[in-house]
């Protein structure tokens, strides 16, 4: 078994200090917020250079943006080896170069803007590594955060994680187009090699958590003891994935203006409920909260499906943020206690495969019911997936207690 990377950092033994807890956590998860800035910062360039600089279609110019969440979802089962085998620093480390090596591809790409298929070849190459970056990083670090901390701390650690991603991304995305408007996509891809190359030199120089010995099962059981509450995360983020995919489309068809308010109050709630209620779920428990989370987001949803005035879905817009905040952490914490720690890393990384799929299907999917019972029904839609995540939090939350009554 290959050694850690550096000295091994002590498990926290007995109880910390609410203050070295959240100091540990953010010293690991300040990575995951530079892989998210990174992802951030083309995000909203990449479409206008594939179809206006090199002249493609808009297909094409979709192909290049969501050709990074491909590599994201298939290399998930390849972070959670990665972090179970060689410990999540390696995870990280590997990620961090992969982003580094994306940024140098997407400056070589700016570099080719009049020829097409060269220019178009190397960006795509580096939103692959992009992808598979995410992946390592975002996996490595809350295996990491859980392993400097404790297991006690997955639901803060797992929180902290969703807070730097989500921060991260309303940063990088404006930071992008700043950026591409004084020196183009070449811009992005230099600040983005720096950054994540930087970041590369501090996190080696990061205490490494020691590497797990025991046995480890197949990815394949971890998975199938992961899809009970994977389904209800997929199900629980259809809401998440309508109202940033179409709630634009959904205010213009009511002839509303400023739909990116409801994008920024459903943002900020998320954010807000994260920073404040994280404890809850160590107090209450993960199922409970994740109960209560999912009838809140179902509440919004079906506010938004109703709402008649641009006030109502804004508000709609701001209780699915409240709502959907805890469902990921909430049901994770109960996902990870059915696989020995020794499979963390490949719980975490089947665990957010579901995550992946649903934001990945969500769309089209709603693109259909659009078609035929117009933007309203989409939220419908969205609201009843909720409830049936619901239904089905109820059902494993009932199993387990059958599973704890004959302890007690």
């Amino acid at each position: 078994m290959t050694a850690p990377l550096s000295t091994p950092a002590t498990p926290p033994h007995g109880e910390l200090a609410t203050g070295n807890v959240t100091r540990r956590i953010l010293s690991v998860v300040a990575f995951n917020f530079v892989i998210y800035l990174c992802v951030g910062l083309p995000i909203a360039v990449v479409p206008g250079f594939v179809h206006g600089d090199l002249g493609y279609s808009a297909v094409l110019a979709g192909l290049a943006v969501s050709i990074q969440y491909l590599a994201t979802l298939l290399s998930r089962p390849w972070a959670g080896s990665l972090c179970d085998m060689k410990g999540p620093k390696s995870s990280v480390l590997t990620g961090l170069a992969l982003c580094t090596g994306s940024g140098v591809l997407t400056l070589v790409a700016s570099l080719f803007a009049g020829s097409d298929w060269v220019g178009l070849g190397w960006l795509l190459a580096g939103r692959l590594m992009l992808g598979a970056g995410e992946s390592l990083v975002t996996t490595g670090t809350i295996a990491w955060g859980i392993g400097s901390v404790g297991a006690r701390h997955t639901a803060k650690v797992i929180s902290w994680n969703g807070v730097t991603t989500y921060g991260a991304l309303a940063i990088g995305a404006p930071a992008g187009v700043l950026l591409a408007s004084h020196g183009s996509l070449g811009a992005i891809g230099i600040v983005t090699s720096a950054i994540a190359g930087i970041s590369l030199l501090l996190a080696r120089r990061q205490a490494a958590v020691p590497i797990l010995k025991g046995e480890r099962l197949p990815f394949r059981s971890v998975f199938r003891a992961m899809s009970p509450f994977g389904l209800c995360l997929a199900l629980g983020s259809v809401g998440f994935g309508t109202i940033t995919a179409f709630i634009t489309l959904y205010y213009a068809g009511h002839g509303w203006d400023h739909a990116a308010l409801a994008l920024t109050a459903l943002g900020t709630c998320f954010v807000v409920t994260r920073l404040l209620l994280a404890d809850s779920i160590t107090r209450f428990g993960g199922y409970p909260v994740a109960l209560v989370s999912l009838a809140v987001e179902a509440a919004g949803l079906a506010m938004l499906w109703l709402a008649q005035e641009p006030w109502q879905a804004l508000a709609g817009a701001a209780v699915v943020g409240f709502g959907f905040s805890l469902v990921f952490p909430s049901l994770g914490i109960e996902a990870v206690k059915r696989v020995p720690a020794t499979n963390r890393g490949s719980a975490l990384g089947a665990y957010a495969l579901f995550f992946d799929f649903s934001l990945g299907l969500t769309g089209p999917v709603a693109g259909l019911i659009t078609k035929h019972g117009g933007y309203p029904a989409v939220y419908l839609f969205a609201a009843l997936a909720a409830v049936l995540a619901l239904v089905m939090s109820q059902i494993l939350a009932a199993r387990y207690r059958e599973r704890l009554a004959p302890a007690t």
